[in-house]
């Protein structure tokens, strides 16, 4: 793959050109670096080992990736891509730092930020003598995937142990990367988004000028935003991996070929491969997915067959409700309003409602619900909707209204699903003293409310 295949810009940097340090010069570093030198940047690899520093001196690559040694290539011998052990060197009149250092496990699980640590280090001890930028200003962008938090108090502390000195500013920021080794380059050139965490208005300037070549608008979101996304991310990967393979297993007991199942299911992109259902809130419920996915397991147990994910699925969305039950139990107050009943808005379905799961727990500890819903009228229940909701809440008549003010009458905690304009203006119009908001899309007046609590935010 040459440079054209991937549309390797040839003209001037957006911004103008920027001198950059790229720190790592392992897969994210090396594609990063070649690829903004290629831009037009002046780009600085830095790496304490020889055998990735040499390659790049050198004009190869030190990693294999398609169309990357003819990329390095092509920035040694312009002159804009360099690449050294010595940050200083790196460093002098720099605009950027790009941290692409390796985030490895520990032993327990975490993450080990003990690289991240010492290239932040060598920006600071940097800036005593060399870093000297036109601006006064320098930019240090995490790209590593690193845990939430860590921009703010990892690299933060750092900065504060070594303080710039006097006329020079730093700004932090993380940039999350999304290559793919074997694709990095092409990646690199159409990502998915352009996100930059940050608080610095300066850095987020500087990052839209450095990659405004690509033609994607930055995204500039909280710090910890753009942290958590990667993980987000590949999480979301690791799980459709198994999803496929789970299905797999299980289907091939049925002499179902699973590869012709699944071509068929990434076509429904209203549902399946889509935002729909990929938004924080509440557990999932109605007639159709709880009942589906204990058949599917069920199926699978008769076929000695292990099916992990989808059974954590179970316990997660179980977990989802006693998350909600035992925040109710941690504070004050006995009276509740649950707003919104059904297990989605427009219905008056309440089989296997995770609402009427959560209202039996509270009535069952003891505590006084009033329940509203627009739509759900006792007496038009019917089958198995009537049947199910008599077995979990046989009162329901008596603790169900058709006003959502009186429901809020005298209540210590609003639990809150309902989206309709009468239950909003009445939780607005009286308040309890705790909300706590099931699905996030409320509204930001009632997000403003003292006492809001998001579910999952």
């Amino acid at each position: 793959m040459g440079a054209a295949d991937v549309g390797m810009p040839r003209h001037e940097p957006v911004g103008g050109v920027m001198k950059v340090a790229v720190f790592g010069l392992g897969y994210v570093g090396s594609v990063t670096a070649a690829c903004l030198a290629a831009a037009g940047h002046d780009v600085w690899g830095v790496d304490v080992d020889t055998a990735k520093v040499g390659p790049i001196t050198q004009g190869h690559s030190p990693v294999v990736e398609p169309g990357l040694d003819e990329l390095v290539a092509d920035g040694a011998t312009s002159g804009r891509l360099h690449a050294t052990t010595d940050p200083r060197v790196a460093l002098e009149r720099a605009d950027v730092s790009l941290i692409c250092v390796g985030t490895p496990s520990t032993p327990a699980g975490s993450t080990d930020l003990t690289y991240i640590k010492r290239a932040v280090r060598d920006i600071a001890e940097a800036a005593q003598t060399v870093l000297r930028p036109a601006s006064g200003f320098h930019s240090i962008v995490v790209r590593s995937t690193v845990p939430p938090g860590t921009v703010d108090e990892v690299v933060e502390k750092v900065l504060a142990d070594v303080p710039p000195p006097e006329g020079l500013t730093f700004g932090t920021a993380m940039c999350p990367e999304f290559l793919r080794e074997g694709s990095g380059l092409a990646d690199f050139y159409a990502p998915p988004f352009v996100v930059v965490g940050t608080r610095n208005p300066k850095v987020g300037t500087a990052l839209t000028d450095l990659f405004g070549f690509l033609g994607r608008d930055v995204e500039v979101v909280d710090v910890r935003t753009a942290e958590a996304l990667k993980y987000a991310c590949n999480a979301f990967h690791a799980t459709k991996v198994s999803f496929a393979n789970e299905m797999g297993r299980i289907f091939r007991h049925f002499g179902v070929d699973s590869r012709e199942v699944m071509k068929i299911f990434v076509q429904d992109t209203s549902l399946n491969i889509s935002p729909y259902y990929l938004k924080p809130g509440f557990a999932f419920g109605g007639s159709c997915l709880p009942k589906d996915l204990r058949s599917v397991l069920h199926l699978a147990r008769m076929n000695d067959t292990e099916l992990p994910l989808l059974a954590g699925t179970l316990a997660t969305n179980e977990r989802s409700v006693r998350d909600v039950v035992d925040r109710v139990i941690a504070g004050p107050g006995r009276e509740i309003a649950l707003l919104g009943l059904s297990f989605k808005h427009a219905t008056d379905d309440l089989r296997e409602s995770p609402n009427v799961e959560l209202a039996e727990r509270l009535i069952g500890k003891g505590y006084n619900l009033r329940i509203y819903d627009a739509i759900v009228n006792p007496t038009r229940l019917v089958g198995a909707n009537l049947r199910h909701v008599q077995s979990k809440l046989p009162h329901l008549q008596r603790v169900l209204t058709d006003d959502p003010s009186a429901a809020l009458a005298g209540a210590d905690l609003a639990i809150v699903s309902a989206t309709d304009n009468a239950a909003i203006n009445a939780l607005l119009e009286a308040p309890p003293a705790r909300t706590i908001d099931l699905i996030g899309r409320l509204g930001a007046d009632v997000e403003s409310l003292p006492g809001y609590e998001g579910v999952g935010w």
